[in-house]
């Protein structure tokens, strides 16, 4: 996703259809460098070339102060701009860029979002929320909230799993265990079951949650386990 940046407008002397190299920044505005735009950051931009235009995404270089161009839309019939040598460059917010926003409607992957109060209170979701379902393998698997807060697992062996949870997160744990074969759980707290880990059943799924608060691993056999 492209980022956004403030009054970032340059020339360029550059001829032709390739990479722009970028001139000075034009009076009244700034360089793209004193913006902001880190190397190899990717932009939206917009030429503009007398009465023609050019937009589109490119790769920001500070080595020769150079921009790519991926050419989106153009008064060219949307192919890049046969440049003149006196065009003017600038960051914009594009419709490409405004489409990767986050909207209040429409399917949207957010990653590594965090909702902070009081920016966003009490925020409510509304339908169903799906978990992500991981199957466990081998005998020494790492307990990972990352590969999915669902996991299954059936056991091919006595087996020892190591704990990759941090404070705040939780996994539930579906074991198969069809053949009487035993868990070494890392140090966990057990809340319920007589505060010791459970046996396992051997027909149908042990289920069993854990979750970590303040490095303490907690675990609560769930159901079908003894």
């Amino acid at each position: 996703m492209t980022a956004g940046y403030n009054r970032a407008k340059m020339t360029t002397a550059t001829t032709g259809t390739g990479t722009l190299t970028l001139g000075t920044a034009v009076a009244g505005f700034q360089t793209f460098a004193a913006a902001g735009v880190a190397n190899a950051a990717t932009i939206a931009y917009i030429i503009e070339d007398g009465d023609a235009w050019e937009v589109g995404t490119g790769v920001y270089t500070t080595s020769g102060t150079t921009l790519t161009r991926i050419v989106a839309e153009s008064s060219n019939a949307d192919a890049a701009l046969n440049l003149t040598g006196s065009a003017q460059v600038f960051i914009g917010l594009t419709a490409a860029a405004v489409a990767e926003l986050a909207t209040q409607t429409g399917a949207q992957t957010l990653t590594n979002k965090t909702l902070t109060a009081p920016a966003i209170s009490n925020p409510t979701l509304t339908g169903s929320v799906v978990e992500q379902v991981f199957a466990l393998t081998g005998t020494t698997p790492a307990l990972d909230p990352a590969n999915g807060t669902i996991q299954t697992w059936t056991l091919t062996a006595n087996s020892t799993p190591t704990n990759s949870l941090t404070d705040g997160e939780s996994i539930l744990i579906m074991v198969n265990d069809g053949t009487a074969f035993t868990i070494t759980w890392p140090s966990v707290t057990w809340v319920n079951n007589a505060g010791v880990a459970p046996t396992l059943a051997t027909t149908g799924f042990t289920v069993i949650s854990l979750w970590r608060v303040s490095g303490v691993l907690y675990g609560a056999l769930v159901g079908d386990g003894s």
